[in-house]
């Protein structure tokens, strides 16, 4: 099966990043054919700092290594180094109804919050489609929220290939199974835009930090408590081993056991969990070299399939 993923460089990853994305990103490796990239043309819409975004790229190139990405069993890459997507895009953009991209989810909702849409958030969905349509993906997982987005490229690619034939493959989405579940320090999903993270990677005072700051309620340390309507337990079993986990929740029900307690076993568990990641990443930054060639030899082989593809494209359209 072939899978293809796009993930935007935005700074350190957290929690909900790694349990909700990375890690099944790294699962789907073992038996299948992943195409994962780094949506640095996306991140046009968003970031405006030329340094930063480098910055970003190269740290989540880094990160993804860190924790496990393969670049033997999977193709990872830079998605402005394959710039046949581009070509796609316009060509699926002389197909794509206005209405279309007047209906997707962020178009409407910058719109809504009275924020001016560029011409590039308007026809993101087409870029978008373009990534997914151009290395032939059968499969690209995401969060309930994203559906959309392969939807789009499904009625994007049905306009193609009615207008000139069968030359694109339609792809299927793949919900991510843990892209709900991970709460932020307030309780809320865990997001950038909620300010709630905790970053896998942030320094251990950092880290410390935010995790003394999970929101708890009122119950003293003698008090039960159930242990999956506090943030500090659900974060803990993402870790922990069935035992450590069925302990903490015993510990909970039983009353003895208060929230700054359990906030230092939870921080001890991040560290312990993180820290070969950790220390895997802090080779990777010391040698940018191997990082370098992992990208370049992705964006090599992620090149040769979407030339064949625009070849299809492009010879069954008229432009060869």
């Amino acid at each position: 099966m072939r899978y293809l993923s796009g993930i935007q460089p935005s700074g350190l990853p957290h929690l909900g990043n790694y349990f909700g994305a990375m890690r099944q990103h790294i699962l789907r490796q073992r038996g299948n054919e992943c195409f994962y990239f780094i949506a640095d043309f996306h991140a046009l819409t968003t970031v405006r700092e030329p340094q930063a975004l480098r910055s970003f790229v190269r740290e989540l190139a880094v990160d993804y290594l860190a924790v496990g990405l393969d670049p033997g069993r999977t193709v990872f890459f830079r998605q402005s180094d394959v710039p046949e997507v581009t070509e796609l895009a316009w060509i699926l953009s002389t197909l794509t109804p206005m209405g279309l991209l007047e209906r997707c989810h962020s178009f409407k909702d910058k719109k809504a919050k009275g924020i001016e849409p560029s011409h590039g958030l308007f026809a993101y969905p087409v870029l978008m489609a373009a990534d997914i349509l151009i290395y032939d993906s059968q499969k690209v997982p995401v969060g309930e929220d994203q559906i959309q987005h392969v939807e789009v490229a499904r009625d994007i690619a049905g306009y193609f290939n009615r207008a000139y034939g069968q030359a694109l493959v339609l792809p299927e989405h793949e919900i991510e199974p843990a892209s709900a579940s991970v709460p932020g320090i307030d309780g809320q999903k865990m997001s950038k835009s909620y300010q709630n993270t905790i970053e896998m990677f942030a320094t251990e005072k950092e880290i410390k930090k935010r995790v003394m700051a999970i929101t708890t309620d009122s119950k003293g340390v003698a008090d039960p408590k159930e242990p999956e309507e506090n943030t500090i337990f659900r974060l803990y079993k993402l870790m922990a081993s069935a035992e450590e986990t069925a302990r903490m929740a015993e510990r909970f029900r039983a009353g003895g056991f208060g929230y700054g307690e359990a906030k230092a076993e939870l921080l001890r568990k991040i560290l312990e969990f993180f820290g070969p990641f950790r220390a895997a990443r802090e080779k990777l930054l010391a040698d940018p070299a191997r990082v370098d060639h992992v990208l370049q030899d992705g964006s090599r082989r992620a090149r040769e399939v979407a030339r064949a593809a625009l070849d299809r494209v492009r010879l069954a359209s008229g432009l060869a």
